[in-house]
């Protein structure tokens, strides 16, 4: 019985000061993690990356400093860390094969967050899709299509392709091609074009609106028609400058040429 007391003596008078030391570790190591966390958050904010950007982000560098705190404080109390490391290291090696996708698209969302080319609210056309964005989140862009459906392209694919931001400027010109008859009269069709679009109350007068000839086909004259509009107005132009050109070409006799068929009898 002696014996076994001194050996307990032996190990409390071996192991406090590494458990003393640990301790005070692991308490000193916790506080710095969360002022490390607290100002790369803030460093974050005032870059006005997004909200949910930091704090996953933060969440990340929390998880990786407590993970190597523990190890040190492991190592204090003379527990081999090697092992630790090399099922660390082979458990990261498979999550990442695992989810080599899911990285692909966590790393396109920080590369939108981060640059921006597009905010919530934008109209942009990507990956031959076009919609208002409704959600930037870290994997995926949600848009909501022209026709109210719903759209969800991976962030790996929407970071590395080509995208168009239709909000960013502001403004859009619409383009409209309105082929008329060669009989027509060319400075009169610029005229009812042109007075189609200054009467109408969403084309801006600055930039000025265009009217001009585009090409001689082969059966039409076709005029290049360009207002200019707010970029919330487009579609509303777009239809009413479509159907009030018609109303006035037909009102001033100018013919939109359309397909003949002539029968020939013998």
């Amino acid at each position: 019985m002696e014996k076994y007391i001194e050996n307990l003596k032996n190990l409390v008078i071996e192991y406090t000061p590494k458990i003393l030391v640990a301790l005070a570790i692991l308490i000193i190591g916790l506080f710095a993690i969360k002022i490390v966390v607290k100002t790369f958050r803030n460093i974050l904010k005032k870059r006005d990356v997004d909200e949910t950007l930091q704090k996953f982000l933060g969440d990340l560098i929390s998880w990786a400093l407590k993970i190597l705190l523990f190890i040190t404080v492991i190592s204090k109390l003379g527990i081999e860390t090697a092992s630790f490391a090399a099922i660390i290291a082979a458990a990261g090696l498979a999550v990442g094969l695992a989810l080599q996708g899911s990285l692909g698209n966590f790393a396109g969302g920080v590369l939108i967050m981060i640059f921006k080319p597009f905010k919530l609210g934008d109209l942009i056309e990507a990956q031959g899709e076009i919609g208002v964005v409704k959600e930037i989140s870290i994997f995926t862009t949600k848009l909501t299509g022209l026709s109210n459906k719903e759209i969800i392209i991976p962030n790996g694919t929407l970071s590395n392709g080509n995208i168009v931001n239709y909000t960013t400027e502001g403004t859009r010109r619409v383009d409209l091609t309105i082929g008329v008859s060669y009989d027509a009269d060319i400075k009169q069709t610029k005229e009812v074009l042109m007075n189609v679009l200054t009467a109408h109350s969403k084309v801006l007068k600055d930039p000025a609106p265009a009217v001009t000839v585009a090409e001689l086909a082969d059966s039409s004259v076709n005029f290049a028609v360009r207002p200019w509009c707010k970029t919330e107005h487009y579609w509303d132009v777009y239809f009413e400058v479509t159907e009030t050109v018609k109303i006035e070409l037909d009102k001033a006799g100018i013919e939109i040429p359309y397909p003949h068929q002539v029968n020939v009898k013998k």
